[in-house]
Order: C-alpha cells, then structure tokens, then sequence
C-alpha cells in the first residue's frame, strides 16, 4: 500500500552543475524537494518507486542501480539510482533529477527503483499503473517527478497560454489537499498543449493513493522560466 509521497519538479536545471550561474534561483525549490524527501523516509517504506514521464521508447522500469546523467546539458555529472548494478538502459531525464535529489539527501532509507510513463499515455492507463504499485506487498512510497505547464509567460518554452495559470493553479490545489480526484480529472488534451510534463506522473499517484487516506502539503509553488513547478508531499 501507498504510505507517502512527495511530489517534485523535474527540470534538469534542479542540478546546481547544470544551472551553472543560475543555480541560486532554484535553491528554494531544491529546499523543498530535500524537506518532501525527509516525509517519504519517515514514513519508514519497505520500496520507494522514482516515477517520471518520458518518450514511449524509453518507458517501463529501471532497476535499482540504473545510470544516468546530464551530459547531454554539457556537464559530467553522473546518477545512479539507489546502490547496485548497473541497470540495462540509461535513466530518463526526469528519473535522473530523482536520483540526483536522492543522492543529495543521502537517501538509504529504502530499496529505489525507476518507472517511466510515457507522457501521452491515457488517464486511466496511469492510474491502473498506480493501483497496481500500490498492491505490491509492504509499504510503497512515490517520488513523483513532473513540471507543470510550460506556457506561463512569453518566454516560456512553449510561449504564453492564457489558459497555463489556471491549468497549474488547479494542480497546486489538488496537491495541497491530495484530492485523487481531482487529480485523475485533468485533462489528458489540455495538459499536452500547455506542455505539461508532469500530468501521467500526477496521475499515477493519483491511483497509487486511490483509498490511503494520505494529507497533503504543498511545499514549494512558483513559475520560473515560465514553467510551473511544485513540491508538495503526502503522508
């Protein structure tokens, strides 16, 4: 069962060596995404499972000891998830921030393992995927990795979408409460033109903690470079 879940941001500029000059700008955010971290390892889980969306190529699981990295963004700064063997394939970009953040707080709380969904898949598909981490046996925790909508002003990646602020304003209360409905209710079409990464992941926890009786908190709320980023965590 689903006994905690904290909820980050996943751009690679998360990584102080890959912000470089601007590494200052998301030192709330990474205070943040360390204070979510601190909730899961409370909540004493027999498993964390790192969730975070990609391409439909490299979808699926990735074992613990799993690579990844950031030379792609000009830095050699290599990840692992949790301890062990080196995995078969690379790690997504938004695992390998999650390994980054727990690597940086020192995470051993807990065996850790990667899931890449596929970014366009279907609502119900994400949350079947959730009900079913939360069935294995033990004690399931979620590191949920995913951005909001990419629309928020003129220099946003995906420009301005007057449509982006309501999109995130309505995350970030479903976070807040952890309203599984109201997560599962967003739209699958809207949240692809805002460019909103970070909707299959939300989506799978909302499975995951169909029935918990999880509280949320949201610890971290903001737009910079015109994308929207949360840290909330569930417990």
């Amino acid at each position: 069962m689903l006994v905690a879940a904290a909820v980050c941001p996943a751009p690679p500029l998360l990584v102080p060596e890959v912000a470089a000059g601007a590494a200052a700008e998301l030192g709330d955010a990474r205070t943040a995404c360390s204070d979510a971290l601190a909730v899961l390892a409370a909540s004493r889980p027999d498993r964390l499972v790192v969730v975070g969306a990609s391409d439909a190529d490299r979808q699926g699981r990735y074992p613990q000891g799993s690579r990844g990295g950031f030379r792609g963004f000009g830095v050699a700064a290599d990840v692992r998830l949790g301890t062990g063997d080196e995995g078969p394939r690379p790690l997504p970009a938004a695992l390998a921030v999650g390994a980054w953040l727990l690597e940086h707080a020192r995470w051993g709380a807990a065996p850790v393992e990667g899931l890449a969904v596929d970014e366009r898949l279907g609502a119900e598909r994400c949350l079947e995927t959730g009900r079913d981490l939360a069935a294995r046996d033990g004690r399931v925790a979620l590191l949920v990795m995913g951005d909001g909508s990419a629309c928020r002003t003129l220099k946003a990646p995906g420009y301005l979408d007057e449509r982006a602020e309501a999109f995130d304003a309505a995350t970030a209360r479903a976070l807040a409460a952890a309203d599984v409905q109201a997560l599962a209710a967003l739209d699958a079409g809207l949240a692809q033109e805002l460019q909103a990464a970070g909707r299959a992941p939300w989506q799978v926890l909302a499975g995951a903690a169909e029935g918990a009786g999880l509280e949320g908190r949201l610890l971290y709320e903001d737009a910079p470079y015109g994308v929207g980023y949360f840290v909330a965590a569930w417990s």
